[in-house]
Formats: structure tokens, sequence, C-alpha cells
């Protein structure tokens, strides 16, 4: 999972960006790049680090150029070096880009481009996407490219590419400097875009950075089609290949921040209404219990739904460290246990003595909610329930989300009756797969299905038995039901 802004037609676009990136910083934590463009060169900066220790106002400065693109990184696709970091740029012709998303079949793109005598220097699968569309726009013409070439350069992106993919470039289209951004054809990862009052056009993977900024937002990507965005004049959307949408639902559950709009509304009303179908189908087991308390900090919406619909005192019962970082996008288990060891700290009055029930977003390696069970029975509860506002993660997820192996997911290992015991608490409530799916569909502007495959399976996007294995080596991880 990771972010990315891009902005044309602003005085200064470095300075824009990072303001932008440090907006969607929650989506990726590894690295993080910008580059600008300046009279048709570009100006390229990416190390590891967060935004603000990456760039300095003298880095910044070298940043030239009204437009720019720029990128956070969390890698579920390569690994975590400078090299990898985003966003890549290609001399002929001169394009910048950057996406969110996962490529499944990244092998067969390296080898279809070594085959017309292209390299991939990189183990970051925004750079076949990139020289995919580059050769598209090359076999077309050398250079004066149209907005036509565009769209069936984008058009043999869907083509060749698969997975789940929101992408923004920087190029010269009909003459002038133009930001292009397409989603892939079931609009699985988030895009939005948006102008501001004087002109410019900005494209983001959250409307929050959006916000940040200042801009209109203007609406969502739309999947399947391609905008060009240029100072001063209106969008030019071109609708290529539309399939039905499928956004990703562990956007609204977990990544996305909840001031974040997305196809259905905000992500807060999301959440919210999550909790309040959790908190009915709670009520329907008998169960008994004294206070809510959310674990910080996105499960604050919908715990205070589920407290409103059983009647019951909201507390914050944690103190969560704000420097520790988002420990689900640790790149390893051993970084994942340190942090949670600074993660979090109960206020035990609020705990002792009570019924207490946790509320978390999802249990996905349960590495989180043992931790959580201990730090709460610290504090002598008369019993701990956890209540998770999604369903079991039992698939892994090839799109984007760091769980490409079933063996590490939890709820795929163990048995419903062991969950409780595995987990060091009374009891455990997942809202039912019919619960989301029901409360998605139940949404105001909710008019489409979503991708749930890391809870039922269905793939909007299928992904081979060879496309797992790469994913899950590439990972270094255990192939789905193997030991090896």
């Amino acid at each position: 999972m990771c972010g990315f802004v891009g902005i044309i037609g602003v005085e200064r676009a470095s300075a824009a960006l990072s303001m932008g990136l440090q907006a969607l910083q929650h989506r990726g934590q590894d690295a993080c790049g910008m580059g600008t463009v300046e009279e048709g060169r570009f100006h390229v900066y990416k190390d590891l680090g967060l935004v603000v220790n990456v760039f300095s106002e003298s880095t910044l400065s070298a940043l030239r150029g009204t437009a720019g693109i720029g990128h956070t990184r969390y890698p579920t696709v390569g690994t975590g070096v400078r090299e990898d970091a985003q966003p890549f740029y290609t001399r002929r012709p001169g394009v910048l880009m950057a996406h969110n998303g996962n490529v499944t079949n990244v092998d067969e793109l390296e080898k279809r481009l070594l085959g017309r005598g292209i390299h991939v220097q990189s183990a970051c699968d925004v750079e076949p996407i990139l020289l995919v569309f580059a050769e598209a726009l090359s076999e077309r013409r050398p250079q004066g490219h149209t907005t036509d070439d565009v769209v069936e350069a984008v058009r043999e992106v869907f083509e060749a590419v698969r997975g789940a993919y929101s992408c923004v470039a920087l190029c010269e289209v009909d003459g002038k400097e133009t930001l292009v951004a397409f989603r892939d054809p079931h609009g699985i990862r988030p895009g939005s875009y948006g102008r501001s009052a004087r002109g410019g056009w900005m494209a983001a993977s959250e409307t929050v950075a959006l916000d940040a900024l200042g801009f209109s937002v203007v609406g969502d990507l739309p999947h399947g089609a391609v905008v060009l965005m240029r100072p001063g004049e209106e969008p030019v959307i071109r609708t290529i290949e539309p399939l039905a949408p499928r956004p990703c639902v562990f956007e609204r559950i977990y990544f996305a921040r909840p001031d974040s709009a997305m196809e259905e509304g905000r992500v807060n009303s999301t959440r919210w209404a999550m909790g309040k179908r959790l908190g009915e189908e709670w009520a329907k087991l008998g169960l008994q219990a004294d206070v809510v308390i959310p674990v910080p900090d996105t499960s604050r919406t919908a715990a205070q739904a589920m407290a409103e619909v059983l009647g019951l005192p909201y507390r914050e019962g944690f103190i969560k460290n704000r420097y520790s970082g988002r420990t689900f996008i640790m790149p390893d288990a051993a970084a994942r246990q340190a942090a949670h060891r600074l993660k979090l700290n109960p206020i035990p009055e609020i705990f002792e003595g009570k019924r207490v029930i946790l509320v978390d977003d999802s249990i996905v390696r349960g590495t989180t909610v043992r931790r959580l069970a201990d730090l709460a029975k610290s504090t002598r509860p008369a019993a701990v329930h956890m209540a998770v506002y999604s369903p079991p993660v039992k698939h892994p997820c090839y799109y984007g989300i760091d769980m490409p192996s079933k063996r590490e997911l939890v709820a795929a290992k163990l048995p419903e009756s062991e969950w409780a015991t595995a987990f060091g608490v009374d009891s455990v409530t997942f809202l039912s797969l019919d619960g989301l799916r029901e409360t998605m569909a139940s949404l105001p502007h909710a008019s489409h299905a979503i991708c749930m495959a890391c809870f039922d399976g269905d793939y909007p996007v299928p992904v081979s038995t060879g496309e797992v294995a790469a994913i899950v080596a590439d990972r270094g991880r255990e192939l789905p039901g193997t030991g090896t």
C-alpha cells in the first residue's frame, strides 16, 4: 500500500507535494520520493524514511517546476531500498510516473519487455507499468504525442498489466505539460482528483491530500479510464475499459484516513456503519459487558457506534505513542513486535473490575490482539471480549495489502472454536460476511460491489499459481498451504 500525489499548475510544485505527502504519510513509512518537471527536464529525489526527514528546504528548492509527482512507499513488491522508491521516469519518451497498488504479473511483463530489448532495473512494480506505457507511446510516434496516443497507451497497460493499480504520470501531450491519471479496470485501489481556485489540478490516493492544499475535490478517478489535466483547462476524460467496479474494502476498514472520502462517502461514516452492525450482531450473542474501548486510532468511530447500539459507555482505555508508526505496515514480525511494546499503554482504572469490549479493525497475523489481551489483563478486568468490525481474514491479498501468504493469517490456521483461547480473551466476535456486504450496500452513495477477497476469497482479477508463487517469493514468505 502506498500514497501518491500528482500536481500541475502551482507556483512551486515541490512545496505543495511535500504537504500532500505528509497528509498521506499513513499510507507508507518505508520511503518517499518526489519528481518535478521544469521546461521538459525531470528533477527527482527519493530516499528511505518519512517525508519530513527526507525533504529539507534545500532539497525542495532543487526540485524546480510547477508540476510534479510525489510518493510515500510501503513495499509489497520489491525491497526496502532507495532504488525501489518512487516515482520513476523514462527518457524516451519523457514520462514520470508513480502508483499505488500491486501488479500480479510482473515476471510476465519483464519477459515481454526484455523481448523488446527493454530492461527493468528495479524490483518496484511501477517500473513495468511505466515501460509498457512509454513503449506504447513510442510505437505510435517518437515525439509530439497526442491525447489519442495516451489513450491507446493506457489501453495497452490495461491489456498487459494485471492486478490493482492507480497511477499518475507527467508527460507532454498535445504540446502541453499534462498530468495523466488512471485506475485499473476494476478500480480496486483508490484515487481522487480536484482543482485549485487558480486553475491547477491535483490527483491523489486520498482526498485528505487535496484538503491539505485547499483543492476542491471533483471526484474519484474513474476506473478503466484516463484523465488528462492541464492548468486552466477542463480535464479530458476518456473511458477505455471499465469493468465491474470492485474498490478495496480494506481501505475503508484500516488504511484510509477517516476524513477521506471515497466512492460511497466519508470513510468515517463507513466505519460508523460497520460498528453499528457489529453492535447489533454482538447484542444477539447474549454476552454482557460494562464498557466499550477502542484500539486506537482506526477503531474509534466503530467503537463509538457499537457503544451507542449497546447502550454502554465508551471510554479511551489506551494511550498511543504517536511516534511508534503503524505496526501492520512494518516490514517484518520482529519490527512489528518491538513496535507493539512501544505503541500502547493501558489506563488501569478504565479496565479494572470491568467486563470490557475491545474494538479493533481487523485481525491478520494475531500479533496485535495477543499483545492487547496481555495489556488489558494486566489491569485486572473482570472479562475481556474482543470485537472486530471486519470478518476474519482467511485469504491472501495480492492487490497491495501485505498479507500474501495464507500461512500467516491466524484465522485461516485456527478453527473458530480456538480463537478466544489463542488470543487470550474471553470471546472473539467478528463482523459477519453478510453484515459487511449489507453494510456497504446500505450506504447512501453505494452503487457498486466491493473487493473483499481477503475475507471471502472472491478475487476480481484472477491470480495464477505462478503469479502467487512469484508474489510470495518476493516477500520471502511461504506458499499458501505449504511448508516451503
